[in-house]
Parts: C-alpha cells; structure tokens; sequence
C-alpha cells in the first residue's frame, strides 16, 4: 500500500472536481486532510474511506425517499 501523500489537484482529478471545490471542501472539514507547511495533503485511503461513508448515506438516504 502506498502511502504518499496527495495533493489537492490529485483529489480533485481523483474525484472529478474542480481544485476549488477541493479546497472548499477540506475547510469546511467536509473532506478528510491535513497540512505540511501549510500546503494541504490527504491520504488515498482516508480518502477512499470517505467516499464510502458518502455512498452509504446516499444509499439511505435514497431508502428513506422511498
């Protein structure tokens, strides 16, 4: 397992999304990350945990429009 870390343009190409959304996103503490001199950083698999913990909420919350 790898454990370098990524940069926010390699969230957001990860993710599909535009760097600021990252951004906005890691300050809202929305998204999991951490900062070396200053500059964010995330790690692949805390990422991967949160797109889990997403889709799970997504999936219940589609259960509960139902």
């Amino acid at each position: 397992m790898s454990m370098t870390a990524m940069t926010v343009r390699d969230v957001a190409e990860y993710l599909n999304v535009d760097p600021k959304t990252v951004y906005r996103m890691v300050n809202r503490g929305d998204l999991p990350g951490f900062k070396v001199g200053g500059i964010w950083r995330f790690q692949r698999a805390d990422i991967d945990q949160w797109i889990a913990k997403q889709k799970e909420a997504a999936t219940k919350k589609a259960g509960e429009d139902e």
